[in-house]
């Protein structure tokens, strides 16, 4: 399966989801909203925090979307290869395999 494949699964799951529980969905988009926009840190240092995190707990759904998200940013290949360092560093075994898949998805995003 392609990272847009899984791209595009996760947004359905996650559409399925807030049709069920609306009130949370919202609740946590607006969690995330204000966190994202307040603060001092910008949208993309943020963003390379959330993968870091993303490829520390092994989450590939989440990987994608903050691709995807560091993508539009303007994000570099050597912006995602330091995040990923980091995650690596502090991560250990497991990180080093999903910061592979991450730069994975990085490619995949920006081939085309």
């Amino acid at each position: 399966m392609s990272w847009a494949d899984k791209l595009n699964g996760t947004r359905n799951q996650l559409r399925a989801l807030n049709k069920t529980i609306p009130e949370t969905t919202r609740a946590f988009g607006a969690l995330g909203k204000s966190v994202k926009e307040g603060g001092v840190l910008d949208f993309k240092t943020k963003e390379f925090i959330a993968l870091g995190i993303a490829v520390a707990d092994r989450c590939e759904a989440c990987i994608v979307l903050h691709i995807e998200a560091l993508v539009r940013a303007g994000a570099s290949r050597e912006e995602i290869g330091d995040v990923l360092a980091m995650t690596i560093q502090m991560g250990g075994g497991p990180s080093m395999m999903y910061a592979a898949k991450a730069l994975e998805c990085y490619d995949e995003m920006t081939a085309g």
